[in-house]
């Protein structure tokens, strides 16, 4: 893939179980203005099937992603983090693509997530079908 991040080109592809440091991902979802999770890494990558990222040039994490699950027929897809310095260039497209290959690989049949109604187009494209739901969250 290669892709424009502010006028220079990205070279690098989307890794399957990129190395990562745990304050990166953190440091990451801060960027896009969520919480940064700090006590969810290194324990998110050993509980979750794989994941997906991507460096810039200065090879700092500019995209991730992950699937977990059990493992077997169904995987949960979450956390699709793009910095907002790369975002609308076709990253995410290639990170759900590359997750979903993966997903393939591995023999999920079932891929589901959540996402903000204002994404549906995206996830769309992505190859995701529309469906009914529930969320349920701790009080």
């Amino acid at each position: 893939m290669s892709s424009s991040g502010q006028g220079q080109q990205l070279h690098q592809e989307i890794v399957i179980n990129l190395p990562i440091e745990p304050h990166e991902v953190p440091k990451l979802r801060e960027s896009v203005g969520w919480d940064g999770r700090y006590s969810d890494y290194p324990l998110l990558f050993e509980r979750c099937n794989f994941w997906a990222g991507l460096r810039d040039e200065h090879n700092e994490l500019i995209a991730f992603g992950y699937i977990s699950g059990m493992g077997l027929q169904h995987g949960y897809m979450e956390d699709i983090i793009i910095h907002p310095e790369y975002q609308r260039k076709g990253i995410g497209e290639a990170l759900v693509k590359s997750l979903l290959q993966e997903a393939d690989r591995a023999g999920l049949e079932i891929v589901t997530l959540t996402y903000d109604k204002k994404h549906q187009l995206f996830y769309t494209r992505s190859g995701f079908v529309p469906s009914a739901g529930g969320v349920w969250r701790k009080g």
